[in-house]
């Protein structure tokens, strides 16, 4: 086994202990940041998640600017936009994960707490992940899904800056860059109470980092193998279906970064549970809870795989290499949050439309 083989897994396990513990210990949760945000008035959660972004895409398009790694190399610069999979799956994963009350990301970070139906979970969603890749539910993705797609061939790639570019005749892809990330820390910072969230701000950098460099540790070791490797970083859907696969059945390829990943993400969060003293088994209260979670982690991973990600992988991760499909899949994933909350708090999916 060539060392690339062997220090891929190693890499991703180390970036996922670092992303499991800074979440368990720092409460970094999508879902519990929109519902403070939306319930709540508090929008600091999902300001340190937005700045966790802002860092990831300053990291990357200088990394990608300066020759470190090439972007359109990553499956999400594809020059064949999904867009129906964006938003129909965005919507199925954003109500899954209000069912459930967490992503698959933060799926994880419970069950490196002891959280037994974290795990129900996040085997549901891996076996529907694998299904809609590779078994019966893929026939319906490929026949429907996969051919309502949206050509960007002109292009080259279906990045926001080369998009625009190609519009106006003229190579305007660094500017774009500057544009988008000084709107968004125009927002994340121009509440004065977060300019003083430390700890915010300390964990937004560090995630941002994580994702960044996901990129250039799987490129750099892409160049270096005689094998092919995925350019990849953080994502919580297909990696969970592989990590299932890994342990299951013996096909040949060993772990990548994102099996790597998964598995760091229990053992950091375990770690931090352990040293809060915050290590609590715990199941579903009933059958009801149960049917919950199970109905929910299946939408999520469904719906992931058609919107090629979640709240990291589409939220952060694409949205570092500032794809396209960001904007309308993250719409998505929100709208469908919003519908799944409104039913389970509200007792109605139309309640999430009122205003007033």
């Amino acid at each position: 086994m060539e060392a690339a083989s062997v220090v891929l897994p190693i890499a991703g396990t180390i970036s996922g202990t670092i992303l499991g513990y800074i979440a368990r210990r720092n409460f970094f949760c999508t879902l519990s940041a929109l519902e403070q945000y939306w319930y709540a008035g508090n929008s600091h959660g999902v300001r340190t998640w937005a700045f966790a972004t802002a860092v990831a895409i300053i990291l990357t398009q200088a990394s990608a600017f300066g020759g470190w790694f090439e972007p359109t190399e990553t499956f999400y610069l594809t020059t064949e936009f999904g867009w129906l999979g964006a938003i129909v799956g965005g919507l199925s994963f954003g109500f899954g994960m209000a069912l459930i009350g967490t992503c698959g990301y933060g799926a994880l970070v419970r069950l490196g707490g002891g959280s037994l139906k974290s795990l129900m979970a996040v085997l549901v969603l891996g076996i529907a992940a694998l299904s809609t890749q590779r078994g019966l539910l893929a026939y319906g993705r490929t026949e429907v899904f996969d051919r309502a797609q949206l050509d960007l061939g002109f292009a080259g790639d279906q990045s926001i800056p080369s998009i625009v570019s190609s519009l106006i005749g003229i190579n305007i892809s660094v500017a774009v860059a500057i544009v988008i990330v000084s709107l968004l820390l125009f927002w994340i910072f121009r509440e004065p109470a977060y300019r003083k969230n430390t700890s915010g701000i300390m964990t937004g950098t560090i995630v941002g980092t994580i994702v960044a460099s996901g990129w250039w540790i799987t490129s750099y070791l892409s160049e270096s193998s005689f094998s092919p490797i995925q350019i990849e970083s953080a994502g919580f859907i297909a990696p969970i279906a592989d990590t299932i696969m890994q342990f299951g059945i013996v096909t040949g390829a060993g772990p990548d970064y994102g099996v790597g990943m998964v598995v760091g993400v229990v053992l950091g969060s375990a770690l931090a549970a352990r040293q809060a003293d915050d290590v609590r088994w715990e199941a579903c209260d009933d059958a009801r809870e149960l049917s919950r979670h199970i109905i929910g982690a299946a939408l999520m991973g469904f719906g992931g795989v058609l919107a090629l990600g979640c709240t990291i992988g589409q939220g952060v991760s694409a949205a570092s290499l500032l794809a396209v499909s960001v904007p309308i899949s993250m719409a998505s994933i929100l709208i469908g949050a919003r519908m799944g909350l409104s039913w389970l708090l509200e007792g109605s999916v139309t309640a999430a439309f009122k205003t007033g």
